[in-house]
């Protein structure tokens, strides 16, 4: 069992910058690919971003790139996303999951998810 918590999110005006992290407790972080997605309004969950287990491999969603950036710190079982120049249309519920040793940007397979934080941003 993996736990994860994300926390960061908040108010933010448009261009402004936010930094996102998640900490996972339970079994060994570095096993796990961890991914970001986010659940807008009226909207289906989408992938943002995902980072390999041991880090050296990362991908986007191009709407992200270029933007955002997913970064892992094992020693310290966390997960980041650096958000910068943020739009209205980043607007939503951001979530990260962990997958065990499988690097997907599909949700369905991933093994845990956590609770979600919210990220607004205002135009």
């Amino acid at each position: 069992q993996v736990q994860l918590v994300e926390s960061g999110g908040g108010l933010v005006q448009a261009g402004g910058s936010l930094r996102l992290s998640c900490a996972a407790s339970g079994r060994t972080f570095s096993n796990y690919a961890m991914g970001w997605f986010r659940q807008a309004p009226g909207k289906e969950r989408e992938f943002v971003a995902v980072i390999s287990w041991i880090g050296g491999t990362t991908d986007y969603t191009d709407s992200v790139k270029g933007r955002f950036t997913i970064s892992r710190d094992n020693a310290k079982n966390t997960v980041y996303l650096q958000m910068n120049s943020l739009k209205p249309e980043d607007t939503a519920v951001y979530y990260c999951a962990a997958a065990y040793r499988k690097l997907t940007l599909t949700a369905e397979r991933y093994d845990y998810w956590g609770q979600g934080t919210q990220v607004t941003v205002s135009s």
